[in-house]
């Protein structure tokens, strides 16, 4: 993303990223969706989370970071899968075992250390604003619940990922106009192209986790999908060489991992 964002900002990349994505679902879907067992609940299910995610987690942050800072908001948004499980355990019914909290309690604890850095933002804020990216972490975690009772009734991954991000696309690109003013600037190729694949690349790692939850309680998905930080942490160590390896990064590294298998272990 840091590529991306040398060449235009969260909010015009959103209105490329997430469209991108959503033209290639809708391009793939007419070949591989069984659209003889659509489900109308289903259908709006899917089309509840596509406005929760990517849409309202994307402009929740955008507005966190604009006023708080992307380190800030970045660590607070480490907290979305405890509102996933939360949400799991209350609403589908879901259940813990022991091991399972352990792993899970390891894995945000270690994401939190990999983040500690995030936390000596510089600059002035009320403390109320904590509720912005906490509103976005709050979605972020409601979503994979709202998608796991959507895939009860249609269960396939693909037609939840093509119908949320059609839905993620309209209200982002909607959105984006109305900041712009009514038509949106134009953006550089370079911009465009990062901004493409980074869409891609969240779109597939979306179907991912919807495949995953027909498959799996969100208690194991989510907070699986939680570590991502480790793979971001090694590419930005790898192509942009500006993350330090000290103690806190092995502590939260290793908290991480053995959270991943106590979670696994213990399903």
């Amino acid at each position: 993303m840091q590529f991306a964002f040398r060449h235009a900002p969260p909010w015009r990349g959103a209105a490329i990223s997430v469209p991108t994505a959503a033209i290639m679902f809708l391009a793939i879907a007419p070949f591989v969706v069984d659209f003889a067992a659509a489900d109308r609940r289903g259908f709006a299910v899917f089309a509840l989370a596509g406005v929760l995610y990517p849409a309202a987690v994307t402009i929740l942050s955008m507005e966190s970071n604009r006023r708080m800072g992307p380190n800030v908001a970045g660590a607070v948004g480490n907290t979305a899968p405890l509102f996933a499980v939360l949400t799991a355990l209350l609403v589908l019914g879901e259940h813990l075992r022991p091991m399972q909290a352990f792993g899970i309690v390891g894995i945000v604890g270690g994401i939190t250390l990999l983040s500690l850095d995030r936390m000596r933002e510089t600059g002035r804020w009320p403390l109320w604003l904590l509720i912005v990216p906490l509103a976005g972490a709050v979605v972020r975690g409601v979503a994979p619940p709202v998608v796991k009772i959507g895939l009860a009734w249609w269960p396939d991954a693909l037609a939840a990922t093509t119908i949320g991000y059609a839905v993620s696309a309209t209200v982002l690109s909607i959105a984006a106009r109305v900041r712009a003013g009514g038509r949106l600037p134009p953006a550089p190729p370079a911009g465009r192209m990062w901004f493409a694949l980074i869409g891609v690349c969240n779109g597939l790692s979306v179907l991912l986790i919807y495949a995953a939850l027909l498959r799996a309680p969100v208690t194991l998905v989510a907070p699986l999908f939680a570590a991502y930080p480790l793979v971001t942490m090694a590419l930005t160590r790898t192509l942009l060489r500006h993350e330090p390896f000290d103690a806190r990064i092995v502590a939260g590294v290793a908290a991480t991992v053995a959270g991943v298998v106590m979670l696994i272990a213990g399903h």
